[in-house]
């Protein structure tokens, strides 16, 4: 006779399983035990506490930095009333800490500290003018090229990938070399070698905003490309181009001393920090404070708004949200 197979009633015994998967079971029911029922057992994982106090520090630390250059930028005649450019060959290579020159004097005797002062003032007018110009024709060319998508789009962006195989400061040098010299020939040179960046970006976020559904419905609805562009796509896109800019305006400045450095950009007697670093390193070794002071304003500043750019961009950016 065929045996009869056990039920599984209510007064049955369960089935046992094979000793060999009770483990693995028993490891899955410790994974799902404090999970509900109907949310999925994947969980992301949360900041540690160190993070948030980490990115206000940053927070901080660059808005102080950067408030501090500009203050002192604006209240330059207030803070040191001697002219940068008045020369007292008498009172040449003071050191720091000298009746009236508290950060020394030049070799031509002129105030150290009203020539780092006034090249803050000059460092933030090329900074703030050539972030303008870059942010908005370079955005400008970016979103048409991302909206539009036909061959002016495609040729433009192949041009951009040539000009991207270039080095920025090398770029930059070469146009200022060829426009001549000068404060307005050196921003239009670092604006002419700076625009990709904004390009690039706002090309690639338009190409994803482009495929989302309020996108696509408007679009259905019948509204036109501009009012299409103006209302839905840029105000999408305007957070990128703010973290680029604020990212981009430290290295518009350190290009800018770099350029002046090497005698391309803003000429003597023009207080710029990278000049005053080119005329220091002649004096390195007897007149140490002609290239630490403007080296050390060009660093904090850099820091400060690169601090500041990184806040931004963790603020606006979702995707570096957990």
């Amino acid at each position: 006779m065929a045996r009869a197979r056990p039920s599984h009633g209510a007064g049955a015994p369960e089935p046992r399983l094979p000793h060999r998967h009770r483990g693995r079971l028993r490891h899955l029911g410790h994974l799902h035990a404090d999970q509900p029922r109907d949310r999925p057992s994947l969980r992301l994982a949360r900041p540690s506490g160190a993070a948030p106090a980490v990115n206000h520090l940053k927070a901080w630390l660059g808005i102080g930095l950067t408030a501090a250059v500009v203050a002192a930028a604006v209240a330059a005649p207030w803070l040191s009333p001697h002219d940068p450019l008045a020369t007292d060959f008498a009172a040449s290579l003071r050191p720091p800490g000298a009746p009236g020159h508290p950060l020394g004097t030049d070799q031509l005797g002129r105030d150290l500290l009203a020539r780092v002062l006034h090249g803050a003032r000059l460092a933030l007018l090329i900074g703030v003018c050539t972030v303008v110009i870059t942010a908005v024709g370079g955005g400008a060319l970016g979103l048409v090229a991302g909206f539009v998508e036909r061959w002016p789009a495609a040729v433009l962006m192949r041009l951009a990938d040539v000009q991207l195989s270039f080095p920025f400061i090398l770029l930059a040098m070469t146009i200022n070399a060829i426009v001549g010299l000068g404060l307005r020939n050196i921003i239009l040179s670092l604006s002419a070698a700076g625009w990709v960046v904004y390009a690039r970006v706002v090309r690639g976020e338009v190409l994803s905003v482009k495929q989302r559904d309020f996108v696509q419905a408007a679009a259905a609805l019948g509204m036109s490309r501009v009012r299409l562009l103006l209302r839905h796509v840029l105000p999408n896109v305007a957070p990128s181009v703010i973290v680029v800019a604020s990212l981009q305006f430290s290295s518009f400045i350190v290009a800018e001393a770099a350029i002046s450095f090497l005698g391309f950009g803003v000429q003597p007697p023009t207080p710029a920090w990278g000049s005053m670093l080119s005329e220091g390193r002649d004096f390195l070794y007897v007149a140490w404070w002609l290239a630490a002071f403007p080296g050390a304003a060009l660093a904090l500043t850099a820091l400060g708004v690169n601090l500041l750019g990184d806040w931004l961009r963790d603020t606006l950016d979702p995707k570096l949200r957990v």
